[in-house]
């Protein structure tokens, strides 16, 4: 499935909270620091320098994800979700390329990013898009058992 993959608007802002709200209670509970970005997006991501695009189809929102601003040049790939009767049609492999070219366009160093083993499928996604796993000594998630990274400089000619 093809999608059109555009940046934050505040008329997107709720599909951004109930994707993520939905999938997080499907694979695991939504922890506070999830609630308080979700329901601030904009000033939890957007305003502290981070990104927020939305997979459209139709008009419809059918996906999301984040970057959020960790330090010069680092951004964490966070809060992706695909509705989920929509998952298994290339809709978060789009998300991710879109992610990469962007953050090479814009000479990011690096993209991290935290999540579990339980998923494989995601991680077997991430390790495909070149992301290798690192130490995870400052998850920000209770759910977290695993974090990658992805290196831009490998990306530039």
């Amino acid at each position: 499935m093809k999608v059109e993959i555009v940046s934050y608007s505040n008329k997107y802002s709720k599909y951004f909270y109930e994707l993520n709200y939905d999938w997080l209670n499907e694979f695991f509970y939504v922890e506070e620091y999830d609630e308080q970005v979700l329901r601030n997006c904009k000033s939890e991501i957007i305003d502290k320098g981070g990104y927020i695009f939305f997979a459209l189809n139709n008009s419809q929102v059918v996906g999301t994800m984040a970057l959020i601003l960790k330090e010069n040049g680092i951004y964490e790939l966070n809060k992706m979700a695909v509705k989920k009767d929509l998952r298994g049609n290339g809709i978060g492999h789009q998300l991710i390329q879109y992610i990469i070219d962007y953050s090479i366009d814009k000479n990011f160093k690096s993209i991290i990013l935290y999540s579990n083993t339980v998923l494989k499928n995601s991680i077997h996604l991430y390790k495909k898009f070149g992301f290798n796993e690192i130490d995870n000594p400052d998850a920000p998630y209770k759910r977290s058992d695993i974090k990658m990274e992805l290196k831009l400089s490998n990306f530039r000619k």
